[in-house]
């Protein structure tokens, strides 16, 4: 994926104080006369840049899945080298599926 789409779901980062006894969390803010308190849920901002890093990841070998499938849809070879074409594929997918397992920690 390229940089300029990027990850076009990340929230704008808030900075507040949250206590260590009972967990409120409160962010100071100029009030305007019209506050009202509501029930919000947060997440941790190391927890989020995980799940983001994990689908970027995933981004990325969706994309070269695609890719692969693509280039296997649109082959057409030559008299008699449909095999030899195959074969080439076939070793793409394996040295992929090598390197994914590797990454996810399963080759070792």
């Amino acid at each position: 994926m390229n940089d300029e789409a990027g990850f076009r779901d990340e929230a704008e980062r808030i900075v507040a104080w949250q206590c260590i006894g009972c967990g409120r969390v409160e962010g100071p803010q100029p009030c305007v006369g019209v506050c009202q308190d509501k029930k919000v849920t947060f997440v941790a901002a190391e927890a989020y840049d995980a799940a983001v890093a994990r689908l970027r990841e995933t981004e990325a070998r969706l994309a070269a899945l695609q890719s692969l499938a693509n280039r296997m849809a649109l082959a057409k070879p030559r008299a008699g080298e449909w095999e030899r074409s195959y074969r080439a594929l076939q070793a793409e997918a394996q040295r992929w599926l090598r390197a994914a397992g590797e990454s996810a920690g399963e080759g070792e």
